[in-house]
């Protein structure tokens, strides 16, 4: 933007979700004992980061029951609630690379043969003029098929903000996979961020922001090299990597760090990335500073 207004005064503002409307219902319960005040200001969500790591893994096991409820509902897919879950969820279209997780499923069949059960939840929906979405979308149902009974995977229709919601709530991990530059911001992270469930992403949009490896969640592609300069196969790679030496033996063998990641997710991102701060960002730097003329 700058090369394209050279000359003109260019700033950045990153985008937030409102944090009551995404925050599921044991997390506000939990919020309005603990942090008097946050539905008004959620940054004083930064508090979380002195609660009982056990009480957000008792607020997530109330949200993820509400989750494998409605996919076991809409999908018979069979979910247990003690079984780790990988949520994925936005518009499929190819620089989300929804594939990317099923790039080589004998490797995820052995990550779940080693570390324990998986369970994938993928929903989205592609734009009706977006034939490679929709193709996309039609080799995620091919790979939910190669991958029975291996691996779980429960392909959801009628994707909407009220199924959004439990998604992002119900997850033990949110996954996000673009092509590094195109996401512009995503939010979808953010919301999941309200409930204390981490992230494992790409460096690109948002995630630039508030990625923290092991604090906030883990990063795909944090090695230094330029986007262009790494294939779909190498982001796969270190995505089954991070997977299997990392987050599932946190998950599995460390449960209270694993539930500290959870805390801290809420007190630096939950706490960060809503709608409050941008507003007040944009009221303070960019509206307060236009010329009078300007203010529409």
């Amino acid at each position: 933007t700058r090369e394209m207004f050279p000359g003109r005064p260019i700033d950045a503002i990153t985008n937030g979700v409102h944090a009551v409307t995404w925050t599921a219902p044991p997390f506000r319960e939990l919020y309005d004992r603990a942090v008097p005040g946050w539905r008004e200001d959620p940054s004083r969500l930064a508090a979380v980061a002195e609660l009982d790591p056990g009480a957000i893994a008792a607020a997530h096991a109330q949200a993820k029951l509400r989750l494998v409820e409605e996919v076991n509902a809409r999908a018979h897919a069979g979910f247990d609630p003690g079984v780790f879950t990988i949520g994925f969820a936005r518009r499929f279209t190819a620089y989300k690379r929804p594939m990317l997780l099923f790039h080589d499923l004998d490797r995820l069949r052995a990550i779940a043969r080693a570390r324990g059960p998986l369970q994938i939840v993928i929903a989205g929906k592609a734009h009706p003029r977006d034939v490679e979405g929709q193709r996309l979308l039609e080799q995620v149902v091919a790979a939910q098929r190669a991958l029975r009974p291996d691996v779980s995977v429960a392909v959801l229709p009628n994707y909407g903000l009220a199924l959004a919601g439990i998604l992002t709530a119900g997850v033990d991990l949110w996954l996000n996979t673009p092509r590094p530059p195109w996401e512009a911001s995503g939010t979808s992270g953010m919301k999941a961020a309200l409930n204390g469930v981490p992230q494992l992403s790409t460096l690109d949009g948002w995630w630039v922001e508030g990625h923290e490896e092991g604090v906030t969640g883990w990063a795909i592609g944090g090695d230094g090299r330029p986007p262009e300069a790494r294939s779909d196969e190498d982001d796969a790679a270190e995505l089954y990597e991070t997977l299997e030496t990392t987050i599932l033996p946190l998950y599995h063998g460390a449960r209270d760090r694993w539930n500290a990641v959870c805390r801290s997710t809420i007190a630096r991102n939950g706490a960060r990335f809503h709608t409050h701060r941008m507003l007040r960002e944009y009221l303070e730097r960019a509206y307060a500073a236009a010329p009078v003329g300007a203010r529409r």
